[in-house]
């Protein structure tokens, strides 16, 4: 019998996997590194030094927090190396495809020769894949017809993890457009990754932007239920409520109230382009991958991005 190891996207997938009982190990990659600053080499000294500062620094997760929970599982993955095949559940967001990326990138590295797997479903245009949300029958038939990667597709998903680390995201707009691999959601995610860094316009990306429409155009009573908005809204970034009320924080001076939510002058005249939010909001130390935010602008009428 073939030994197999899975690699799930979270907590919450986890728990559904295991009542399928299916034959194998499984590990959870505990990590969100489509936020904050990356470095290549996945699982180095100065790769988990670089995501503890920033988890530390803006979700104020303390040192034994992350060793218990994302370092001590990373340690138990570092520990499987007898399976033949390695079988990877992700979702079809931007916050899940980044982390697969990188897992293939460690798997590249670590465990060269064993058979890499992928279980998705077809891309459809009205609602996002998401493992929770199907049947174990689904889940059984999905893991049946998982696409096993090439050694041509490994690389591909290592050079895109190398370019989404690097200081320019100009490579990975010109590279994901020519995606011949199996990765069916990746190239969109990268395209969603790029929209993140702040446009010509108002120096809001488009998250940012989509985030002031939403609060001027619906009736919110609070906080908490603007949150629960976004999230459903804009399920393709995969964001939960942490990324979603840091967002808001970011961008709260163009907020009159949020009980209930609404803009301010300042606010309404960023969502209509009538006033450049960049130089109020622009940091030197906030990052997307391996490049600097603010270094680079999103030219909405070409669709491409400018380095400043």
């Amino acid at each position: 019998m073939t030994r197999t190891l899975h690699i799930t996207n979270g907590d919450g997938f986890t728990s559904h996997l295991k009542e399928l009982k299916l034959e194998g190990e499984i590990i959870t990659w505990r990590e969100m590194l489509c936020e904050g600053r990356t470095v290549t080499e996945v699982g180095s000294e100065s790769f988990w030094k670089t995501r503890f500062e920033f988890l530390n620094k803006n979700y104020k997760i303390t040192k034994t927090n992350f060793i218990e929970a994302t370092l001590k599982e990373y340690r138990r993955l570092c520990n499987q190396k007898t399976q033949e095949e390695i079988i990877l559940w992700f979702d079809e967001d931007l916050f899940c495809q980044i982390n697969m990326i990188a897992v293939v990138s460690w798997l590249k590295k670590h465990r060269n020769g064993a058979q890499i797997s992928l279980v998705c479903g077809k891309k459809k245009k009205t609602k996002p894949f998401i493992l929770t949300n199907h049947t174990r029958e689904q889940l059984h038939k999905l893991y049946e017809s998982r696409i096993q990667l090439t050694q041509d597709d490994i690389e591909y998903a290592d050079y895109i993890w190398q370019l989404y680390c690097s200081e320019t995201p100009l490579r990975l707009e010109t590279f994901s457009k020519f995606n011949s691999s199996q990765f069916p959601y990746l190239t969109d995610a990268i395209a969603l990754h790029l929209h993140r860094f702040p446009t010509v316009k108002n120096g809001l990306n488009h998250l940012e932007n989509s985030t002031l429409a939403i609060a001027d155009s619906k009736k919110i009573a609070s906080k908490e239920k603007f949150v629960e908005m976004l999230i459903k809204n804009e399920s393709n970034y995969g964001f939960g409520d942490l990324q979603y009320f840091r967002l808001i924080n970011t961008i709260k001076p163009l907020f009159k109230s949020f009980n209930p939510v609404k803009l301010n002058p300042m606010g309404k005249d960023v969502l209509n382009k009538v006033q450049n939010y960049y130089p109020f909001i622009k940091r030197d130390d906030i990052y997307l991958g391996g490049t600097k935010k603010y270094s680079f602008l999103y030219h909405e009428d070409t669709a491409r991005l400018l380095k400043l």
